[in-house]
């Protein structure tokens, strides 16, 4: 075998693999659900070990993120606008039933002022079976960091604060990972839409 023609064989046989890589690719992209509101990570995410109180002090876990698809957003009690707005429009989705055993978790930026009973009054004012989570400074740092979402008090005048935060809303299946996320402005129908597009992604053995 001449030194040019192996070469050529090197050449297509990098080729033939290029473009086996490629159809994977394209195969493995065919078969995610195609959100129209959303974005479904092509690599699910693990959501890190953390550990935070619900409204009626017992503790809640990343444990309690397996078995049923969540939504989990995070916000404020004293949120002006963008945490009553963006809860009010999760309680539609899930009134709409997309996904079965759906459970929407609410968890605080500002333990500060959001006790378990604070967090568990406003989370049920919109929903009576949402969940809301709090915990000291430190146990909503861990879970922030494991979402990868951004919070900050900013001082007013007076001496009170308000929170600047991410306004995005997760997406986590049956086995605790992140698979998805949503950002504002929130579009109840197409939002409700696409988790009956995600809902045969999101169980445990999917």
């Amino acid at each position: 075998m001449t030194k040019r023609l192996s070469w050529l064989l090197v050449a297509i046989a990098a080729l033939c693999a290029a473009l086996a890589g490629f159809w994977l690719a394209r195969e493995l992209d065919s078969s995610a659900p195609q959100l129209a509101s959303g974005t479904w990570l092509m690599r699910p995410r693990a959501v890190a070990d953390f550990q935070l109180t619900d409204s009626l002090g017992h503790p809640f876990t990343t444990h309690e993120l397996q078995g049923r698809p969540s939504l989990v957003f995070f916000g404020f009690t004293h949120c002006p606008d963008v945490c009553p707005t963006t809860l009010a429009k999760l309680a539609q989705v899930k009134k709409a039933g997309p996904v079965a055993g759906l459970q929407v978790v609410f968890v605080t930026v500002d333990p500060q002022r959001d006790t378990p009973t604070a967090v568990g009054i406003y989370a049920h004012a919109f929903d009576p079976d949402f969940i809301g989570l709090t915990g000291d400074q430190a146990a909503i740092d861990k879970v922030t960091k494991a979402f990868a979402v951004a919070a900050l008090r900013v001082d007013l005048p007076g001496g009170d604060y308000t929170m600047d935060h991410s306004a995005t809303v997760f997406l986590v299946n049956a086995r605790a990972q992140i698979v998805g996320v949503f950002s504002p402005p929130f579009d109840t129908r197409r939002f409700a839409q696409d988790l009956v597009v995600a809902a045969p992604h999101l169980a445990a053995q999917s």
